[in-house]
Order: structure tokens, then C-alpha cells, then sequence
């Protein structure tokens, strides 16, 4: 079910996304209704709401939307929230300051997901901060890496270091511990969440650093945390004492109701 403004969406008022596709987005795994770090998602869509339509986003409407479209919903599932307007054009990004809020959902995957072997690909995300609806570029970087026999894309950026995955952050687990890419990147909530439940830093990370490491790992809202079996031709390890910590400090930290 699709619902915008809490109405049922119709296709023309889903026009704008499929020829423009001018807006932002938060994704979020809804447990019995229950959502890890709810606050920091409506944080996040105020905060973008600013940077790609100039306009105040009101988090509780948000919030009464997705629980009319999900109230009848039960167990685990995923509920995305696009802020657009609907009546912006293609030569008018400008005028782009009316956000509507789209909600949809889908089913959630069972945790833990299974590793991840992964494809090194040189790409930057247009406005990294921003979890935006401009997707191409990673989702080319994801299929041209499923046609290799990876199942994703890791992205390396102009200065030759790593930075996040197709749709997910990556962190690492060395000789210091859990370390997190410093580079531009998504400030993802479950990456957020998870620094919050432990001894955490940031460092600039190399491709040769990475695969040096004694395991790697994704993180986001429908993964949870995810370890990557292999960065190139190169093999991680998929179990170490650390990752089973960050996957139950994931599954503890208890959810905000709807």
C-alpha cells in the first residue's frame, strides 16, 4: 500500500517522482511496531527537508502518516517516507518548496543477513550528506557488480579512499578496533545508533587498508549489521568477536513506538 498525505497515492499524483524524481527519503525497519532510532530518522528528514525544498517538515505529521498506512500491519517490515512536491518541474527545481509524504512498505529480511562479497568501484554520491532520490549512479555501480558475481559495490572516492556502499556504511574491525571511513558520507541512523553502544573512531581507510583488516561489515536499517565476506578478489573473515557485539548491541537497543 501507498499513501500520500495519508490518502491513497494515485498515479498522477506519483507523476513528479517518475520524470523529475526531485526529493529525499529515510528507510526504516518497523518491528512490532517498534523503529530503532525513530528520532534520528525524523531528525534526518527535517534536516534534509531543508537542504532540498527549503521548507520546515513537521515530524509528527510524518509519524501520523505512517501510522495510518501501517496500522494494520503486524511483525517485521520496512517503511520508506519520500518528501517531494509533487507540483515542482523539471526546468523549476526552485520552486520545489511544498513537501508532500509519500509512505510505502515492504517486507523486512530476517536477521542476520547473510555476507556480503563486494566490488570496488570508484564513485561519489551527488550531496552525500543527503539520503536523496538521485539513485542512478550507486544502482549502476550495484548492477554492474551483480553482473561480475558481487552482490554490491563498495565506493572508493576521488582520493583513492574508502567510503560507504551502494545503499548501506561500511565499518571495519582492525588492530584499534571498529573503525568508520573519515570521508563524505550518509550519516546513517544504524551506523549512528551503533556508536552510541561502544568504543568507536574514524580514520581515513585506504582499499589496501580495508582488505588488510580482520573483518569488515554493513550497516543500515534493513541489514542491521552485515559482514562482508570478500572486498574484491580478496577474503574477509565473517565471524570475529566484535562483529557478534555490534550485532547484538543492534538487536538490544530497543525501538521507539510508532
Amino acid at each position: 500500500m501507498a499513501t500520500l498525505n495519508g490518502r491513497p497515492a494515485t498515479p498522477d499524483a506519483l507523476q513528479t517522482l517518475a520524470l523529475t524524481n526531485y526529493g529525499h527519503f529515510t528507510s526504516m525497519r518497523v518491528d512490532n511496531q517498534h523503529v530503532r532510532g525513530l528520532s534520528l530518522h525524523l531528525e534526518r528528514l527535517v534536516r534534509d527537508c531543508r537542504v532540498v525544498l527549503g521548507a520546515e517538515l513537521d515530524p509528527e505529521m510524518v509519524v501520523s502518516y505512517v501510522r495510518e498506512t501501517t496500522e494494520n500491519m503486524t511483525g517485521s517490515f520496512v517503511v520508506r517516507v519520500t518528501i517531494f512536491d509533487p507540483a515542482v518541474e523539471l526546468a523549476h527545481p526552485d520552486k520545489a518548496q511544498n513537501p508532500s509524504v509519500l509512505v510505502t512498505a515492504r517486507p523486512a529480511a530476517e536477521l542476520p543477513m547473510p555476507p556480503l562479497r563486494v566490488k570496488s568501484v570508484r564513485y561519489e554520491r551527488d550531496v552525500p550528506a543527503v539520503k536523496h532520490l538521485g539513485l542512478f549512479g550507486a544502482l549502476h555501480a550495484r548492477r554492474a557488480a551483480l553482473q561480475n558475481g558481487y552482490n554490491d559495490a563498495l565506493f572508493i572516492g576521488p582520493d583513492g579512499r574508502v567510503s560507504e556502499g551502494g545503499t548501506w556504511n561500511v565499518g571495519f574491525i582492525g588492530e584499534d578496533g571498529i573503525v568508520w571511513p573519515k570521508a563524505d558520507v550518509l550519516p546513517g541512523v544504524t551506523m549512528a545508533l551503533l556508536q552510541q553502544t561502544g568504543e568507536h573512531h574514524t580514520a581515513p581507510v585506504t582499499l589496501a587498508e580495508a582488505q588488510g583488516m580482520q573483518a569488515a561489515f554493513a550497516t543500515n536499517t534493513s541489514i542491521g549489521v552485515r559482514a562482508l565476506s570478500s572486498i574484491d578478489d580478496v577474503p574477509m573473515a565473517i565471524e570475529h568477536p566484535l562483529l557478534t557485539k555490534l550485532r547484538d548491541a543492534y538487536l538490544a537497543i530497543p525501538g521507539e513506538r510508532l
